[in-house]
Formats: structure tokens, C-alpha cells, sequence
């Protein structure tokens, strides 16, 4: 029997790793089809509520935990942080082509690269200056500033993935305190609850068919995550790594097949830089023992 953590199965790897990239796909589908019919903060926390009732099971060991206050701090700041971060790309998703929105979610481990150098006082090194910098080339290509219109939804999935890079940086810290489950289930509580009163500031009445698309978000989304654990401990990240440039590929599929938007080629050139940047990275650190980076976001 192969065990659940053997790296040595690359095609289980890629596997697991196509079918979190397509979850996320369809997250990024299912919102942009839901549109701008909810505010953001309340499609935001209707989908968190539907993802906390998976974690129900472990409200009351999270209520016995005996973490010191400044533990709960660190909760707490990473939930603040994760609110901002969902309200910004539920914002964004519903005014930005899918293919831009997974080109830009792919500078989260970029970003977590120039904090970790700034708060946590990580060396930079010529290697991660020279990923940053190409990887900021990319999002030029994307963005494209001065030859088209950088809107408010760039920008807002641009703060998105800034807060989730923050998000993460808690998030490390945290798991060397409380175990994953913990972690996770804490954080979808505490966004949850964070939410709560900006979904009520705006609430507007919704329907069944938007409650259960929504729900459909917070199923894909956890399946999502499940499947790249899975497809880390199945092979390792230079197997798995390469196989994200694709969500670029089946986002700028979405685009034009369901919305219509158009094949942008600068903005698969700009997200195969980025993505590039990011593998080649990937590749050294695992080669010298360092956690991976996430790879993007989804909320």
C-alpha cells in the first residue's frame, strides 16, 4: 500500500493538482456568473457561512483551546486581514475577465517573498529579487498601464491578493502554534464573523438559486484545497508547480466560452512570466528543504 505522503508518484500529483486548478476555475466561474446581483460582502459571507458548517465539528474544540491572548491576537489579525482579502476579490471577480483574475492571484507567493524579506527579516538573495522582478514584468504585460484602462476591479483584485499574501505570512506563524485543522477551522469562523456586519450594511434580498450557487462556491473552493494538500504530499513541487500555468489556460477558456470574453494572448504571455518566475522559485527552495508558498488564492 503506497502511503498518503509519498512524493514519489508524479502522475497522482498532476492529477490532484489538475483537479484543484479546475475547482478553482469554476469558483472563479461560478462568482463571475453570480455577477453584481449581491454586494460583495454579502456573497462573501453567505459562501464562508456554507463553508463553516464543514468545520462545525470542531467549534467546541476550538472553544475549550487554552491559547494564550497573544495567540488569539494572531487569530484575530489574520481574520481581519482575510475579510478585507475576500471582500476585495469577490469585488474584483464580478469586473475583471477570469484570465486576468488568475494571472494576477499568481503574484501571491511573490508578495509573500517581499514581506517575509521586510516583516520576518528573510534574506531576499539575487535568485527571489530576480523572480520578483520578472514576475512584476508579468503583471506589467497584464495590466498593460498607458495602453488600456487599469480599472477599480485590477486594483481591487491587486489589494485582494496583497491581503491573502498577508493572511499567509499569520497563517505561517500560526501553524507552528495550534495544528492545521485548527487553523483553518478558526479562520473560517472568524471571517465568517468579520463579514457578518458588512453583509448586513448592505444586505439585499436573495434567492434560492443564488443561495445554492453560492453554496456550490464554498464546495468547490474546500475540494479546491483538499486536492493541492493532496497533490503536495503525492509528488513534489516541481511536478506539481507547472501544472497551475493551466488554470491561466482554462480561466481565458471560461472567459470566452461562458462571458465572451476575449483571448487576451499579452495576458497568457504576462500570467506564463509570472507563473514561470514562480516554478523556477519553487523548484530551488524545495531543492534546499524551505516550505513551499501558496500558489495563489481562492477564498
Amino acid at each position: 500500500m503506497t502511503d498518503a505522503t509519498d512524493q514519489g508518484r508524479p502522475l497522482a500529483g498532476a492529477a490532484w493538482m489538475l483537479a484543484s486548478g479546475l475547482a478553482f476555475v469554476g469558483v472563479n466561474g461560478v462568482v463571475k456568473h453570480l455577477g453584481t446581483e449581491l454586494p460583495a460582502a454579502q456573497a462573501a459571507f453567505i459562501r464562508f457561512g456554507f463553508g463553516v458548517v464543514f468545520f462545525l465539528p470542531m467549534l467546541r474544540p476550538i472553544l475549550r483551546s487554552r491559547f494564550p491572548a497573544p495567540v488569539w491576537r494572531l487569530f484575530g489579525w489574520r481574520g481581519v486581514l482575510h475579510v478585507a482579502a475576500v471582500v476585495f476579490w469577490f469585488h474584483a471577480m464580478a469586473r475583471v475577465p477570469v484570465a486576468e483574475m488568475s494571472a494576477i492571484a499568481f503574484l501571491n507567493p511573490v508578495i509573500v517573498l517581499v514581506l517575509a524579506g521586510v516583516l520576518l527579516g528573510e534574506p531576499l538573495g539575487l535568485r527571489r529579487a530576480m523572480v520578483v522582478a520578472a514576475a512584476l514584468a508579468g503583471t506589467l504585460i497584464v495590466l498593460r498601464p498607458g495602453f488600456r484602462e487599469v480599472t477599480e476591479g485590477h486594483l481591487s483584485q491587486i489589494a485582494a491578493t496583497v491581503c491573502f499574501a498577508f493572511s499567509y505570512l499569520f497563517a505561517k506563524r500560526l501553524s507552528l502554534i495550534a495544528p492545521a485543522g485548527v487553523v483553518v477551522a478558526v479562520m473560517s469562523v472568524s471571517v465568517t464573523l468579520g463579514l457578518l456586519p458588512l453583509a448586513l450594511w448592505v444586505w439585499q434580498p436573495v434567492g434560492a438559486v443564488q443561495l445554492a450557487w453560492l453554496a456550490v462556491v464554498a464546495a468547490l473552493a474546500s475540494f479546491g484545497h483538499y486536492a493541492m494538500s493532496r497533490a503536495f504530499g503525492a509528488a513534489p513541487l516541481s511536478v506539481t508547480q507547472p501544472v497551475t500555468f493551466l488554470q491561466i489556460l482554462w480561466s481565458a477558456a471560461l472567459g470566452a466560452l461562458a462571458f465572451g470574453e476575449a483571448v487576451d494572448p499579452w495576458v497568457i504571455a504576462g500570467g506564463a512570466l509570472i507563473v514561470g518566475a514562480v516554478s523556477l522559485n519553487t523548484w530551488a527552495e524545495a531543492r534546499t528543504g524551505r516550505a513551499a508558498l501558496p500558489t495563489g488564492v481562492a477564498p
